[in-house]
């Protein structure tokens, strides 16, 4: 599974590069949160969890 970003409601607040304890983290946040290291993704469920605009879903490959 990877994370996907719906960039019409996130505010790249970066609490999902924050949560991310994958090495490299997942996320880089600019003008909204993108996904730049899919492969990365532990499948944790935290960056889904603490999005407070829930714009983070994890997604079968």
């Amino acid at each position: 599974m990877r994370p996907v970003v719906n960039e019409t409601t996130c505010m790249a607040c970066g609490t999902c590069a924050a949560v991310c304890t994958a090495d490299p983290v997942v996320f880089e946040v600019t003008d909204v949160s993108r996904v730049v290291h899919p492969e990365a993704c532990l499948e944790c469920n935290e960056c889904v969890a603490s999005c407070p605009a829930e714009s983070i879903e994890l997604v079968e490959d």
